[in-house]
């Protein structure tokens, strides 16, 4: 069961965004220009969710744990900065039900947030392209604070922006590094059913509640009274 929050913070890729697509394609396309084998969207997608950098340095090998020639990724990483810059929203697209939970949560008087891993430059446009970004208050991305999740720092940052005791605070995500950030914060964590985490069902991580589609937060989360 959930107690009534009064402020909520949402993940990006894998919650609001179903971003894979323009990441598979920059992947591959990097690759091509590093005469390397390309990996297709369904490899990709078991990469996603720690963020560009580490998502390059899986590619470079082929696989979700490990490291690349350092010197291969420093030739890698621009090229794929590069690549993502021009195509952070040309495929990519909101997930079902997101732009009713939205609108659902902002009607009904939640104070909200968004908190990523993605570096701002990638994440602020992302979210205008797609319509949302102006439902939330605060934007803190993988570069705004000196850590990020699975850290609780940009949860708790959140918390004091808007004033709002952590006991008070939901964050909405899709994978364990989500839970981990919302546990340490002291937050309630409610988790999406189709994000990414590297294929690892995110009931194993035991959030509080798993839904399917963000539609069904009218049914879970009642509106504020202030």
């Amino acid at each position: 069961m959930i107690k009534q929050p009064i402020m909520i913070l949402i993940d990006v890729d894998g919650t609001l965004v179903d971003s894979v697509p323009d990441l598979a394609w920059c992947v591959d396309e990097m690759m091509k220009q590093l005469g390397m084998p390309v990996h297709g969207e369904a490899k990709v997608r078991e990469w996603v969710g720690n963020g560009v950098e580490r998502l390059t340095r899986r590619a470079l090998i082929g696989k979700l744990d490990g490291e690349p020639d350092e010197d291969l990724f420093n030739k890698a990483y621009p090229i794929f900065l590069a690549l993502y810059a021009d195509n952070t929203s040309k495929r990519s697209k909101l997930y079902p039900g997101v732009a009713e939970g939205v609108a659902y949560l902002k009607q009904a008087g939640y104070k909200l947030g968004c908190v990523t891993n993605k570096a701002a430059q990638f994440t602020e446009p992302l979210l205008k392209d797609l319509g949302v970004s102006d439902y939330f208050e605060i934007i803190i991305s993988g570069d705004t604070l000196a850590k990020k999740k699975p850290d609780p720092l940009p949860l708790l940052h959140a918390a004091e922006f808007f004033g709002v005791e952590p006991a008070r605070a939901l964050m909405l995500g899709d994978s364990v590094s989500d839970v981990k950030a919302a546990r340490a914060a002291g937050f309630q964590i409610i988790c999406m059913s189709y994000g990414y985490n590297h294929g690892v069902d995110i009931r194993e991580a035991n959030p509080d509640i798993v839904i399917d589609s963000m539609a069904e937060l009218r049914d879970i989360l009642p509106v504020v009274k202030h």
